[in-house]
Parts: structure tokens; sequence; C-alpha cells
């Protein structure tokens, strides 16, 4: 382990060497953050060391060996949830549109009374490792674990999109590195995180930098505020005399102006928490149901309170940034009144607006605590991807009889697998934005991995054909929509006009998803089907008493 730590030191510092000096947003090496970012960096390598050698086994890798408190998981829940896309994209949102950001951080929120009153108790009572497990408790094991797998995968791989966009520009930004080699850079050290620590490494570092995300937004929050002698309406009225739109940042339909699109975005953002395969497996690291309970209070506590805090900022950074004292974070500090781009786009408003309120140690923090966010959430991803190939197609379907030592092998070398894809994707999608693209992330994961999920504990009649073919129905809607949508048809494969016009899929691919799955299993008559229908007494007992489930076992 040494030793990768030591190659990629040296990457680092050739990285830094080999940084375009032409770069338009590069600036003075900021020495009070790098060293600050790096303090950060070695400290979350010495909790991966720490975890690695607690990890011995599948359970270990994870799960954490089922000993994590309800307090702590409910931490590290908030640490998964407030992520680049949370603190940098929604921040940026409010930045460009007002109004609507706040919109998207509220519909962020939603999701969780959905997790706490419909799914965590029995998750924790039916569930293993993944979310799969749960599916499959009465259902057929092959046909629904490979669906899970590629639900998950296909959220874990837009969600890390995400990520690696947020974390490259930070790392431009603060460096003045070619984003390749940033993007790169994030790869390497994601891949050394959950190889080496898995599970018990991933928690600590997201209860600790959710706590350090928490103090340093609520700093910012109460500098922008006392500024203003906390008056929010004078915030507000500033924040309209600062922006281009004027008072239509204070009006919702800037951002999502026609009525499908943002019911769609709604929709995803509400059940796509309920499907995130990362935020799931984090109900089995506790102990009991009662302990996954307290772990949803607790992270919608620290969410909510999160997302007020959030708001203020991007309100702030239009008050603060779009002013003449703020053109020096616009390139050729051309003031953004008189047209000027913001070095790094709108994701990196909340970074720039750290610098003019505390100078550069409190940029250092903030850049720290932002780039120990995407780590933490980075990992959770890629072990959640890892667990879906590892635990629910190789052990389950492939190879049922393997051992611990080789499930977690193939882990391993998933990891790598989905850091490499990472990497490549963060760099394909440099100029999106970071809320955005999780946005389309949680669309996939209501489409693919809600449904069934929901469905397997709720209702009786669910059989594997209607779970099969409805939820494959669900993630391909899901997928070829988000392809020939906007964003990725136009922006990205640079054609004239989207196939589909809407933004966000998930009205549609969620219905598909919904409907597949009744049609399929309503008209399934096989011995198999009844079989499986009789099941679901048994499983119900268990999804609310608990009874069976002491200490995780297989089904």
């Amino acid at each position: 382990m040494f030793r990768i730590l030591a190659l990629l030191s040296i990457f680092a510092l050739w990285a830094f060497a080999a940084g375009d000096a032409t770069f338009e947003g590069k600036r003075d090496l900021n020495i009070p953050a790098i060293i600050m970012f790096f303090v950060f960096i070695a400290g979350t390598l010495g909790i991966t060391f720490w975890a690695a050698r607690k990890t011995k086994s599948a359970n270990d890798f994870y799960t954490a060996g089922g000993g994590i408190t309800g307090f702590q998981n409910g931490l590290a829940i908030a640490g998964d949830y407030m992520s680049a896309a949370a603190f940098l994209g929604v921040s940026g949102l409010i930045y460009m549109n007002g109004y609507d950001g706040v919109i998207y951080a509220v519909s962020f929120l939603v999701g969780w009374p959905v997790i706490l009153f419909f799914m965590a108790e029995k998750l924790r009572n039916l569930g293993k490792f993944t979310f799969a497990d749960i599916a499959a408790y009465r259902l057929g094991q092959k046909e629904i674990r490979t669906l899970a797998a590629f639900g998950s995968l296909s959220v874990v791989v837009l969600y890390l999109i995400a990520q690696m966009v947020g974390a490259g520009k930070l790392i431009q930004i603060l460096f003045g590195m070619e984003y390749e080699y940033a993007v790169f850079m994030v790869g390497a050290l994601m891949i050394i995180y959950v190889t080496f620590g898995g599970m018990l490494a991933t928690t600590w570092v997201q209860i600790i930098k959710a706590v350090l995300l928490l103090s340093g937004v609520s700093f910012m929050a109460i500098m922008v505020m006392w500024h203003f002698n906390f008056n929010f309406e004078a915030l507000a009225t500033q924040a309209v005399e600062h922006h281009k739109k004027g008072e239509e940042i204070l009006k919702p339909g800037g951002f999502l102006a026609d009525p499908i699109s943002a019911i769609s975005l709604g929709m995803a953002l509400m059940l796509g928490t309920a499907g995130l395969p990362h935020v799931l497996m984090r109900f089995f690291t506790v102990g009991n149901a009662k302990e996954a309970r307290k772990s949803v209070v607790y992270a919608t506590g620290f969410v909510a309170y999160f997302w007020v805090i959030i708001t203020i900022v991007g309100l702030g950074a239009i008050a603060f940034l779009n002013t003449t004292e703020g053109a020096q974070y616009f390139d050729k500090g051309v003031a953004y009144l008189q047209g000027g781009a913001l070095f790094g786009g709108s994701n990196m408003a909340s970074v720039h607006l750290s610098h003019m309120l505390g100078g550069n140690a409190f940029l250092g923090f903030i850049s720290a605590v932002a780039f120990a966010t995407i780590l933490a959430v980075v990992s959770g991803l890629t072990l959640a991807g890892a667990s879906a190939i590892s635990h629910d197609i190789y052990a389950n379907v492939i190879n049922p009889n393997a051992s611990d030592e080789k499930v977690v092998k193939i882990s391993k070398v998933t990891v790598i697998i989905i850091g490499v894809i990472g990497v490549v994707l963060g760099i394909a999608f440099e100029s999106q934005n970071i809320a955005y693209m999780v946005g389309l992330a949680f669309g996939i994961a209501a489409s693919a991995n809600f449904p069934i999920l929901f469905l397997s504990i709720y209702w009786s009649k669910l059989t594997t054909r209607g779970a099969f073919i409805g939820g494959f129905l669900g993630l391909i809607t899901a997928v070829a929509l988000v392809i020939l949508g906007p964003n990725v048809w136009v922006q990205i494969l640079g054609n004239k006009q989207a196939i589909f016009p809407y933004a966000h899929p998930a009205l549609f691919s969620v219905a598909v998803a919904f409907i597949g799955i009744w049609l399929f299993s309503i008209t399934d008559n096989s011995e198999k089907a009844k079989k499986e229908r009789l099941l679901f007494r048994g499983q119900n007992v268990r999804a609310n008493t608990g009874i069976g489930s002491a200490g995780a076992v297989a089904h």
C-alpha cells in the first residue's frame, strides 16, 4: 500500500509541474490552501490504513461488520447525500437560477420520509449486503440479481460522473492543474480508499467530512448573514440587484420551464432516493431495525439543515461574487454584469465565495472538505458498484460456492474497473452541471431499483417474470431517454436537436417500470409464480418483526 501511495505522490508532483501555464483559470499557487488540502488527504489515508487492518471478511468489507451505531450511520448517510452535487452543484444552480435551485434542494430532501416510513426497517430485516438481497428473498435469484446489478451500475456510473467533474474542477482551480490530471488523481485516490479500507474506511471518512462540511458551510452562511445584519430580505434584495435576471431569480420556472420536466425531476428525486444503491447499503451496517430507523431520522435532520444553509450560500454567492470586488474570480477580471465567465463555471461559486469571506486558509478548508466529500461519496458509490458485481452476480449467479476471500478479490478488481470508467466519463462530461447529472442518476434509480424494491416488499402478487421484464423495461427506457434527451444527444454528442424533448425522463420511465411489473406479474400463472406469491406471507412477517434476520442470514 505504501508503495502505491508513494507512486501517487510522485505522480501528483509531476502533474502539478506539468500544469498548463496558460490555463485561463490558473491562479497563483495558494500555499495555505494546498497545505490544508494535503493534511486532509493524509488524514483520510490514515483512516483507510487503520480500516484495512480491521477488514478481514466479506461482512467487514461490505457492511463494516454491522457495528455502526444509528447516530454514526445517520451522519454517514448524510455524508453520502451531501455530495459534490449537493454542495457545489446546488449552490451553483442557486447562483445561476435563484429560486429553481432552491426547489432542487427541497426535492432532494423529500425522499427521506419515503425511506423512513416505508423502507428502513424492512431493509434491515430482510437484507444482507445489497438491496438485491431483499428483492431476491422470494423471487428468482439469477434474474433479480442480474437486473439489480445492471440498475445499480447505471446509477453508480452517472452519479460517479458528477463527483468526478466536481473534483476535477476543484483541483483545477486550486492547483492550476490540467482538468484531465485532476480527474485521474481523484480516480487513483478513490481506488486506494475502497480497495484497502472497504465500508469501514468509507463510513468514517464520510462521518468526519459530514461534520466538517456542515461546520464550514454554517460558517459561510453566518458570515453572509452577518454582512446583512442577519436580515434575509436584505440578502435577497442585493441578490436581485446583482443578477442579470433581476427579480426573475425569486420566481420558479427559470431552470425547468416545462411542467413535464419539473414533475419528472421531482419524481426522480423523491423516489430515486429510495433506490440509490450506495445509500441502501448503509442500512446493513447497523445492528438492528431500530438503529436503521434512527439513522434515517438523524440523516433527515442533518440533510434538512444543510439545504437551508446551502440556500443562503447560493444567494450569498450572487450578492458577493457579482460585484466589482468579485471580478477577480472571473476570466480576465471581467465582472459578471459585464459578461464575465466564472473560473471553473457555476459549480465553483461556493468555493470562490469561501475565499472572499475567509481568505486563503478558509478556501483551503472548504476545498479540502469538498474534496474529502467527493472522495467519500465516490468511495461509497464504487463500493456499491463492486458489490453489485461480486456479491449479486459472481457469488449468487456465476459461482454460488465462492469463498469470502474470492468474493472480496472480485470486488477489488471491479473497483479498479469502475475507477477507470469514472475517470474517462468524468473527462467527457466536463461541461455539465453536476447537480443536474445527479438528477439523471436519481431518475434511473427511481425507474430501475425503486419499483422492484418497493413492490417486492409490499405487493404479494409480484413474480420473478414481472419484476425482471418490468424492471428492465424501466431501466432501458430511462437510459435510452437520457441518451436521446437534450443534455447527452445535443450537448455531449453534438447533434442539432434532441430526439426526446424533455431533460428528465423519470415521469415516463417510472410509469413504464410500474406498468410493466404489474402487467407481467398478473399474467404469470406458472407454478413458480404461485409459489412466489405464497412466500410473501413469510417475507412480510420477517420484514415487520425481524424474526430470522439476526446475523444477516443468507436466503
